[in-house]
């Protein structure tokens, strides 16, 4: 088996990283070489990349859609154009090419993420150092930890093998998995030594901070010594295959550690953000819209090998929001009810309690939800080694609705022969059906709920619902439900959510409570330009967020006009003087000062969605349009940055075209807009592209014109004809020169 990892005497890191500001600017020693930066994104496939993480659906056009994994959404607005190698949400406003992608996505710097590219993608990368190129030989914190994984997993992998590793492999047979098995998932042996794996890694070229940041180790009295010891070994995969973690289940009766031992969290693993098994079921997940959510390892294992591949765990944690993100970007999860999430779990008092704290999850998912448990109580794994891997199928085939299955839960609680057993029931299913927010379910399980209980009177049971309903949603109302109020919340710093005040939703500093500003420095986060709907100043600039703006994204506020750019200044351009440094890579596109649905903004938004995706149906007409001829100041930016790469009739492969727009826009904002542009379909679906783009340009330059001519009417109004003879002679020839274009142009637009 070849090896994954760093050469022998590798030294450690310099520390130099490659900013992602600008895409191909490395000129520096120890930068990449740009013709390696563009062979990777020719090479990296973005709809490929993109498609390990959530699933993707043709939206028409050549374009592709899926739900956004940089917010939460129920309807896809994240989109992606394969052919210029770009992608764009339209709801959060997130976008760039393939290399941004894994930058947010993984947390990843700008060199970091090329490597890894490259890596997938088979290419030597060279570098920059005094003038001569040549391989790379550090690299990022993330891509050592990850090879360390790589290794980690290997060498367990083989001391299953070993004699040693003979009470791993019974513990596997006594569960009816085989060696192929075993290595279909990975699994391994952790040896009983206290530096077995730390003296191979160090072998490796690893050192001993590395492998304790990672989790592999841990400080001992005499330094770094195994984390794991005596253990089955299951390694924890990322979406996009790289192994991030292990699993550990102790194997001796005189370890006094617990049953199940995992990877702390480290820069690479976190616990929450990983389901066991997602790279193995993604793909199966998006094709049938089914995910299992099993209790284990062993459980993930026997359902892929019983015909269940759409099957994944948690990994030492309960299934919780992040989990629930997850699986709804691989299902594509939105508002059709169309896939299934089927929770099992053991038929114990423990896997009751599991379900129910599932339900808890339950409506953040669109998608149907169900529970499957076996009576006797036995989890997939022994369902398989004692029934076999039919009866595991039987198992997920025979799943009930989550809501079913926990209001017949607590109605079981009771004994339903007396009357005060059916109303204590009552009592205790009623507040679960008045949870489910969907009106029209929660009236059909009210109808349930008489049935089950017997008690023959739907009136009173859907007035008691009813009751318990209108209780919850003054509840929710109360905690910051219904945008009122003083919504202190703390959706900023880390992106976590806050909670509302009295009457009032926490977003940022006050959000849409009392308009303290919008989401404040979370991630994808409104920057405080956007105000609450009671108005008030504008908060602190977001990461992606409305960067300082308007109240309500339209009136004056305090920190400018609320246009296009993180301080407001009329457009989608840059930031206010003084500010485009330290807002260069913090702003989102704001609410315009300008009317975004005004027929001479969208005009001159298609004829530039035309120049940046087609170019060549513009043709070098285009490049005779002066900047004068756009009223958004943003476009207006755009514009020129196409002259300044030599105009559209330099363009020739439409991805190289997009990377060099890119490359030469001065800052993020603009460069937010030219992705936009280059993703965001065009209105030209009952004409031609050759057509619809020369009535465009006509309709621009006719437009143009128009004011030109206003302007000389003006000159002749305030000359005397009498005493400026010559002069209102000259300017009249030139007005009837420009009504005679505009007639050609206006004819010309009119098709």
């Amino acid at each position: 088996m070849g090896r994954i990892g760093p050469d022998r005497g590798r030294p450690g890191r310099s520390g130099a990283e490659c900013p992602g500001a600008r895409l191909d600017s490395f000129v520096v020693a120890g930068r990449i070489r740009n013709e390696d930066i563009a062979l990777v994104r020719e090479r990296s496939s973005i709809d490929a990349v993109i498609g390990e993480y959530l699933q993707l659906r043709s939206a028409g056009g050549g374009n592709l859609k899926g739900l956004c994994p940089f917010h939460d959404e129920k309807s896809p607005s994240f989109n992606v154009t394969p052919s210029r190698g770009l992608f764009y949400c339209f709801g959060c406003g997130a976008g760039g090419d393939v290399i941004k992608f894994v930058q947010e996505i993984d947390h990843l710097t700008f060199t970091e993420s090329v490597e890894r590219l490259a890596a997938k993608a088979g290419i030597q990368l060279r570098y920059e150092e005094g003038g001569a190129f040549q391989p790379r030989k550090e690299s990022g914190q993330r891509a050592r930890l990850v090879e360390a994984h790589q290794a980690a997993a290997e060498f367990f992998a083989e001391n299953l093998r070993s004699p040693e590793g003979m009470i791993g492999r019974q513990f596997l047979s006594g569960r009816g998995f085989e060696a192929a098995d075993a290595e279909r998932f990975g699994v391994g042996f952790a040896p009983r030594e206290w530096e077995g794996l730390v003296r191979h890694l160090r072998g490796r070229g690893f050192a001993d901070a590395e492998l304790i940041a990672g989790g592999l180790a841990k400080e001992g009295r005499r330094g770094p010594m195994d984390r794991f010891r005596g253990r089955l070994m299951w390694p924890i995969r990322d979406l996009s295959g790289d192994v991030v973690g292990f699993g550990a289940r102790k194997l001796y009766e005189d370890d006094d550690g617990p049953k199940y031992l995992n990877t702390p969290e480290t820069p690479i693993f976190h616990k929450s953000n990983v389901l066991y098994g997602a790279d193995l079921a993604k793909k199966e997940i998006a094709r049938s819209r089914q995910a299992v959510v099993v209790e284990g390892y062993t459980d993930v294992m026997a359902c892929h090998l019983s015909g269940v591949p759409t099957a994944v765990a948690t990994c030492g944690t309960s299934f919780g929001d992040e989990h629930i993100k997850i699986l709804r970007r691989l299902l594509m999860d939105q508002d059709e009810f169309r896939g299934e999430v089927i929770f099992t779990f053991d038929g114990d008092a423990a896997g009751q309690k599991a379900a129910l704290r599932a339900f808890e999850g339950e409506q953040k998912f669109v998608t149907q939800t169900f529970v499957a448990v076996q009576p006797d109580g036995l989890d997939p794994c022994d369902l398989r080694f004692q029934h076999g891997e039919a009866a595991v199928r039987d198992l997920v085939a025979s799943r009930t609705p989550l809501f079913e299955f926990v209001v017949r839960s607590r109605i079981g609680e009771h004994d339903l022969n007396t009357t005060e057993g059916r109303l204590a029931a009552l009592d205790a299913a009623a507040p679960i059906v008045a949870r489910i927010k969907d009106r029209a379910l929660r009236q059909m399980y009210a109808v349930n709920l008489d049935r089950w209980l017997g008690i023959m009177d739907e009136r009173f049971v859907l007035q008691r619902v009813r009751d318990l309903s209108k209780r919850e949603q003054a509840r929710r109302g109360g905690q910051g439900g219904n945008g009122q109020g003083q919504g202190q919340g703390q959706y900023g710093n880390n992106g976590q959510r806050g909670s509302g005040g009295a009457g009032g939703r926490g977003y940022g500093n006050g959000g849409y409570g009392n308009g303290q500003g919008g989401y404040n420095s979370g991630r994808d986060g409104y920057g405080g330009g956007r105000e609450g709907y009671s108005g008030g100043p504008g908060g602190g600039g977001g990461r992606q967020g409305y960067g300082g703006g308007a109240a309500s994204g339209r009136q004056n506020g305090p920190s400018g006009k609320g246009g296009y750019g993180p301080s407001g200044n009329g457009g989608y351009g840059p930031s206010a003087p003084g500010q485009d440094e330290q807002m260069a890579d913090s702003g989102r596109p704001e609410t315009p000062a300008f009317d975004p649905h005004d027929p001479g903004v969208v005009l001159e938004r298609e004829l530039l969605k035309l120049v940046v995706q087609r170019p060549a149906v513009v043709g070098p007409e285009f490049d005779l349009v002066p900047g004068e001829a756009f009223l958004v100041p943003a476009h207006a930016t755009v514009r020129g940055v196409v002259g300044a790469v030599g105009g559209v009739a330099t363009a020739a492969d439409p991805a190289e075209w997009i990377s060099r727009l890119l490359e030469q826009a001065a800052n993020t904002q603009v460069r937010d807009l030219i992705t936009m542009l280059g993703v965001e379909p065009t209105q030209s679906a009952s004409e031609s592209d050759d057509r619809y783009a020369a009535a465009l340009l006509a309709r621009i330059q006719e437009r143009l014109l128009t004011r030109q001519i206003g302007d000389v009417k003006s000159k002749l109004g305030r000359l005397n004809p009498a005493e400026q003879a010559e002069e209102y002679h000259r300017l009249f020839g030139d007005l009837v020169a420009l009504e005679q274009q505009r007639r050609v142009l206006r004819e010309r637009g009119l098709g």
